[in-house]
This record gives structure tokens, C-alpha cells and sequence, in this order.
């Protein structure tokens, strides 16, 4: 892909549990042109947020992450994931308890499916974590998007307590490890 041309984009699909902090974290950074929140991974089509709450359609929550590699890498996406979430619980994200809420990557290419092998080898390695990585690394399946009212959730709702006690720590996080990465038009 020709690096110089900010007309091309790729796409990156990862799950970090509840799509309402994963959106907020992405939003924020340089390079990264759209965020979607969605469903992937499950086995129905076109499913509804009443039926992932439930675990048994088989869907993460998920973003798709529309970015341009010549600003922002999928190395630097894979790094800030990692930071900003924790991928050593399985199907779980804090008190977001469910297969929903794993921690998984979907590659949309085998260059993405290699990186991200390697970046989880690197923090195994360096022992960046006390438990082992459960994060799943699986090529892409249909995404769906999720309903409106998931969309951008954390800015059209910051004041919500969900987003004070749970997301507003992880963009702080974000803000004080990663501000050189972070788009200063956004909020």
C-alpha cells in the first residue's frame, strides 16, 4: 500500500470487551478516520443488542476501526488495545461479564493476523502482563453495525456514571500515555 497517498485506508475489527469504551479510546487518535460500533464473530445474521446481551448468538461487541495507515499504523492500533483494556480475562471486562466481552482481534489480512501474533509473543515475552494473553486472533466475520443509540456513545453521554467510572479512566490513560498519537480536533 503506497504510504504517501492519505486517500487510502484500511480497516481494523477489534473486541475489548464493551464497545462503548473500545469506540471512545479509538476515536480519539490521529490517523483514525471512523469508528463503528458493531456485533462480529457469532452465528446469526443481522442480531439485535437484546440478543448479544444474552451470550448465546456467539457476537462480540466490537468497532470496526477505519484508519489511515500513513498517520497511524495498525502496530500503534495494537499497542493502544492492548493499553486500554485488559486481555488476560476471558470473556470478561471488568464487572461486563460474558462471551460478548472478550478480548479478540479479526484480522482483515494475513499481514494483521501476523502482527498481531507477534505483538502478543512481544508482551509475553517481555512479561507486560502477570496472567497470561487470552486475546483471540481470528479472521474477519460479518460485522454488523450496532444500533444508533451505540454509536459515539461516550461523547453524546459523558456525564452518564457508566462513562465517568468506566470509559473516563481509560481516556485519561490514553491521554497521558498516548498524546502524541491523539487528534487534537476531536472533543
Amino acid at each position: 500500500m503506497d504510504k504517501q497517498n492519505n486517500n487510502q485506508v484500511e480497516t481494523a475489527i477489534f473486541a475489548g470487551g464493551c464497545f462503548w469504551c473500545t469506540e471512545a479510546v479509538f476515536q480519539r487518535l490521529n490517523g483514525v478516520k471512523e469508528v463503528i460500533s458493531g456485533y462480529t464473530g457469532g452465528t446469526i445474521k443481522n442480531p439485535a443488542y437484546r440478543e448479544i446481551c444474552t451470550g448465546r448468538t456467539g457476537h462480540a461487541e466490537a468497532v470496526k476501526i477505519v484508519f489511515d495507515p500513513s498517520l497511524i499504523s495498525y502496530g500503534e492500533l495494537l499497542e493502544v488495545f492492548f493499553a486500554t483494556h485488559d486481555p488476560t480475562t476471558l470473556n470478561r471486562q471488568g464487572n461486563d461479564v460474558g462471551t460478548q466481552y472478550r478480548s479478540e482481534i479479526f484480522y482483515t489480512s494475513n499481514a494483521q493476523k501476523e502482527e498481531a501474533e507477534k505483538f502478543i509473543k512481544l508482551l509475553e515475552s517481555e512479561k507486560v502482563f502477570s496472567s497470561p494473553i487470552v486475546t483471540a486472533i481470528t479472521e474477519e466475520k460479518p460485522f454488523y453495525n450496532a444500533e444508533v443509540e451505540h454509536q459515539n456513545y461516550f461523547n453524546d453521554n459523558s456525564m452518564q456514571p457508566y462513562c465517568q467510572f468506566i470509559i473516563n479512566p481509560k481516556i485519561k490513560k490514553l491521554e497521558k500515555h498516548y498524546a502524541q498519537k491523539l487528534n487534537t480536533t476531536t472533543n
